[in-house]
Parts: structure tokens; sequence; C-alpha cells
């Protein structure tokens, strides 16, 4: 009598399985939706939590105990990621319905100076205010930000004032945006006094809020570029400022730029500290140290508080554009990253 050979495979599922189960899924869930009347949500949910113990019961019947594991684990994996997207797909579905009728030619090319009531008006002066109020906060934090990474990781290393500076930098990423408006409000008043208002003002609040995001994302960047790429260059005679400068600081561009426009992602919605002490106003303001200057959240802020269907239209219309400004400058940090990346030898 002969032994019976042994499989050397396992009987698999077939690739459609999950498809099927899923519409299962489905139909079992919305049976008792239908009787009870339940929401689109909770018929959902059902559904899921019919998928999560009947795909994993199929697979343990059919190829065993670890491919059940593995498909239930697989699971909760896309369970998990769907959950954490739906958020962000809703809040932009809503964003667009609401804000594309309200976008058009006159309405990205006027402000709102001299309009009354219903009239059409535009966000002209809000989409330039944000720039420059922006453009000048990341002329001010990039170079700090940076610079204070150099020292952290090339010569400051863990010497105490390198944890000080670590320890401040921490404490300042969680400060209130409004606090760095209070604080570049009091700078303000103190140098031209009470009644002054102005852009540069806004800049230098966000500046503050900017600069912590810099400093730890470059840090990190840095603190990744191989050791060996260092003594080589010092092996060669490179002095230790030509060797932050090319090859540390090339190597690590890439996250560099990335962690920037994470930065201005953070700070380019802010509302309290712009409203506190840039204020508002319903002209073209270009001059970023004289005078009020609105920026796209205070114009969405203050439309929306006019309570009336044309002020929402307004505020939904500013809301869908700066969601696409935030778009375009990742996509921006996403190609410069691709670009100044360095190449990776095969």
């Amino acid at each position: 009598m002969t032994a019976a050979p042994l499989a050397l495979s396992q009987a698999r599922l077939p690739r459609w399985a999950p498809v099927l189960v899923g519409v299962i899924a489905l139909a079992l869930a919305g049976l008792p939706a239908l009787l009870s009347g339940w929401g689109s949500v909770t018929w959902l949910v059902t559904a899921v939590a019919v998928f999560l113990v009947g795909m994993p019961l199929w697979s343990r019947l059919v190829e065993g105990r670890r491919a059940a594991v593995d498909r239930l684990v697989t699971a909760l994996i896309w369970t998990a990621f769907a959950v954490a997207c739906a958020p962000l797909v809703w809040l932009v579905y809503v964003v667009v319905r609401n804000g594309a009728p309200a976008i058009n030619g006159r309405f990205l090319s006027i402000s709102m100076l001299n309009v009354i009531g219903d009239e059409q008006g535009g966000i002209y002066h809000a989409l330039l205010g944000t720039l420059l109020v922006t453009v000048a906060a990341t002329v001010v934090s990039v170079p700090i930000g940076i610079l204070t990474a150099i020292y952290l990781v090339e010569y400051g290393k863990r010497s105490r004032p390198a944890r000080l500076i670590t320890f401040l930098v921490d404490v300042m990423t969680g400060i209130p945006s409004i606090v760095a408006g209070l604080f570049a409000l009091a700078l303000l008043v103190l140098v031209f006094g009470t009644a002054f208002r102005a852009g540069i003002g806004g800049s230098i609040a966000l500046s503050l809020l900017m600069v912590p995001t810099v400093v730890r994302s470059s840090e990190e960047m840095m603190r990744l570029v191989p050791d060996d790429l260092r003594e080589a260059s010092y092996a060669l005679g490179v002095p230790k400022w030509r060797t932050v400068t090319g090859v540390v600081l090339p190597t690590s561009v890439a996250g560099i730029v990335t962690g920037v426009v994470l930065a201005i992602s953070r700070v380019i919605g802010e509302t309290a500290p712009l409203l506190v002490v840039a204020g508002a106003t319903d002209g073209v303001n270009t001059n970023l140290f004289d005078g009020r200057m609105t920026t796209l959240p205070v114009f969405i802020f203050s439309q929306y508080a006019t309570s009336t269907p044309v002020g929402y239209e307004r505020a939904w219309g500013g809301a869908l554009v700066l969601i696409a400004l935030v778009m375009v400058l990742n996509l921006a940090a996403r190609l410069v990253g691709r670009i100044f990346a360095p190449a990776k030898s095969h």
C-alpha cells in the first residue's frame, strides 16, 4: 500500500470571489434596509460588516485558515482606507457642487468694491491678497526654517542650544493660530500705532505658523541623507559648508520642497490671524505695508456671515478656488521634487 502523494498546491477562490461576496452583502443588507427604512449610510455599514464576515468564512472553507486571515486583514485595511477617504471625497463633492455655479470670468476678475446687495461681485481682491500675504510669509519662513534645520542636523547635534531650539519648535507647532495673530498685532501696534493694519502683519502671523513645519520636515529629510555621502565629501577635502550645500541639500531637496508646500497648505486657509491683523477691505490693495488687505479665508468668512443666498454662493465659490490653489501647490511640489530628486543607480 503506497502513501497518497502530498498536495503541493492549495485550492484558491476565483478572482471574482470578492465581487460576488460584495454583491451578496449589499443584497443581504438591502433587505432589512428596505423593511426598516434605513438610510444609505446604515445600509452600507451593514453591507461592509456582512462582507467582513462572509469573505473570510468562504476563504476558510476553501483555502484554509492562513488565507482566510489574510483576506480578513486585507478587507480591514481597504475598509479603513475607504473610511479615511470618505470625508475628503464628500468634502470635495460638496464644495464643487456648491461652488461651481459661482465660478465665472467676472467672479475671478472683479472685486467687491461698490457691490450692493445681490449685484455681481468677485474674489479678485481676496485672491490677490492671499497670494501676496502667502508669498511674503514663505519668503520669511523658508530661509529661517531651512537654516535652523541645517544647524540642528549638521552643527548643533545634541548640544544644549539644539535641544532648546527643538523644544521651542515643538511648542510653536502647537500654538493656536489666533495667538500668532495677536503676537503680530502687538508687534505692529508697538511699532506703528494702534490703528495700523496691513498685509505684512498677516505675513508675520503666518510665518510663525510656517516655521515649525519647515524646520521639522527639513530636519527629518536631512537626517535621511546617509552619513557615507558626508564622509566621502570630507575625505576629498571639501569643507563642511560646501558639503551641506553641495551634498546634503541637493540630496534632500525633494523632501524639503514637500515640507515647504505642506507648510504653505497649512497656513493658506487660516482666517483668525489674518482677520485680526490684516483686516478686510472690499477693494484691491497690492501694498503689503499700507492698508487693510483681504484674503480668501477672510472673504469666505465675511460672505458666509451675510446669511444671504448670494453670500453663501460667493463663499462656496471662494472655498472652491482655495482648494484649487492647494491642489496646484501640491502638484507643483511633486513636479519639483521629481525634477530635483537625486538620480537612482540601477
